[in-house]
């Protein structure tokens, strides 16, 4: 098990539910072939140096698994059994600690806490046996992280290479008010047409997930770049001349764009002071025009094709749909006054407030924020005077 960081095995990275394609997309785009996407990740062959890549440059993934046995298994016993075969003394050092996660659906498992301590107690047997100690244990997850996976009569060990979730990019130092999932803001990225070049406009910026997001993709900076610590790296045999080499190439592929231009507003000087210390932990604060007031208020550079992208609040709480219905008619006013010949983006969990919009939609893609069923809404705004049909999305 101490070869295991150059043997292939199956990778398993997960994502939240309707980011899978452009996890897809980004794996493909480091050379990667993935042999099955599903509805919450991607599946492909590699090895733990491997893993190591994927973990700092992937913008849209969860969880990195590396797949170490695959069993039958029809009991919490036959878990105990399988992975006490496992030479877990050549993978935990003596001294570590390691944590348990899982994802468990079988008939004679009423809580996966109850398989997690079968999994808990097999290695810690195994290695008190073996060595004469055993590591400590725990939820923590910022040391050595197994995975069970098991479901019907098939189970499967896999080391999370990540540890804490990768859809977390690292550097937002203050959330913010509901301030959208790093990896999502990405993925919403990649599922629009900007072409990384052009201005990038985002009113009602929040703490600025998004407009940070837009300028670390186009510059090419990596979530690798801004995160200290993984699993990964609390594996017997881990060599950290790789990761530092790893390192050097997320460094070496930044691109400064000293013409890119993204600008971000809100409302509220909060929202924009957090937005500047996220923008500047993030390194790309010289490449954002931050400004308070009014969305309508907001720059936008004329005579360019670039995006305008709004992330507006849903209304989850009652008596504020019927405000929100102005706010939605008066975001599809200013597009269309104001942002002539860009396109536009909308992203939000109320379908129906976005039929205040008054423009007809050319893409609505699907995404979930939580448990929001979400759209994003594209629009061309085309300059002179298009008949705009039907005005619902």
């Amino acid at each position: 098990m101490t070869q295991s960081f150059t043997t292939p095995s199956r990778i398993i990275i997960t994502c939240s539910k309707r980011l899978s394609s452009y996890l897809q997309q980004e794996v493909i785009e480091l050379n990667f072939t993935p042999t099955r996407t599903f509805a919450t990740g991607i599946e492909m062959e590699g090895t733990i140096n491997d893993c190591i890549r994927l973990n700092l440059s992937l913008r849209c993934a969860s969880q990195v698994l590396y797949s170490i046995k695959e069993f039958p298994c029809n009991s919490a016993e036959d878990v105990y059994r399988q992975v006490s075969l496992i030479a877990w003394e050549k993978v935990i050092p003596a001294e570590g600690y390691f944590s348990v996660t899982s994802n468990v659906d079988h008939p004679s498992i009423k809580t996966s806490l109850y398989a997690n301590v079968k999994v808990k107690d097999a290695i810690a047997d195994r290695m008190r046996m073996q060595t004469g100690s055993r590591p400590n244990s725990g939820p923590s997850l910022d040391k050595t992280v197994v995975h069970l996976f098991w479901r019907d009569e098939v189970a499967e060990i896999f080391l999370d290479t990540s540890g804490e979730t990768l859809a977390k990019h690292g550097y937002r130092k203050i959330p913010g008010k509901a301030p959208m999932l790093e990896a999502l803001a990405a993925a919403t990225l990649l599922a629009g047409r900007w072409d990384r070049t052009s201005p990038f406009v985002n009113p009602m910026c929040g703490s600025s997930t998004i407009a940070i997001e837009a300028a670390l993709l186009a510059t090419n900076r990596r979530p690798g770049l801004f995160r200290s610590n993984y699993a990964f790296m609390h594996l017997t045999g881990f060599d950290k001349g790789v990761l530092e080499a790893e390192r050097r190439n997320l460094f070496e592929q930044i691109q400064e764009l000293p013409g890119l231009k993204i600008i971000a507003s809100d409302i509220s000087a909060d929202a924009i002071n957090i937005s500047k210390i996220n923008a500047a932990a993030a390194g790309v604060e010289h490449y954002i025009e931050f400004s308070i007031g009014d969305f309508d208020a907001t720059p936008v550079p004329e005579g360019e094709a670039g995006v305008v992208f709004f992330n507006p609040e849903y209304g989850e709480r009652m008596g504020e749909e019927t405000e929100l219905e102005k706010t939605y008619a008066r975001i599809g006013d200013f597009m269309k006054k104001k942002c002539k010949g860009y396109t536009g983006y909308i992203f939000t969990g109320n379908l129906d407030l976005a039929k205040k919009i008054g423009l007809k939609a050319s893409r609505r893609i699907e995404f979930y924020t939580s448990k929001i069923d979400c759209r994003l809404f594209e629009y061309e705004l085309y300059q002179g005077t298009r008949k705009e049909g039907n005005p619902n999305p």
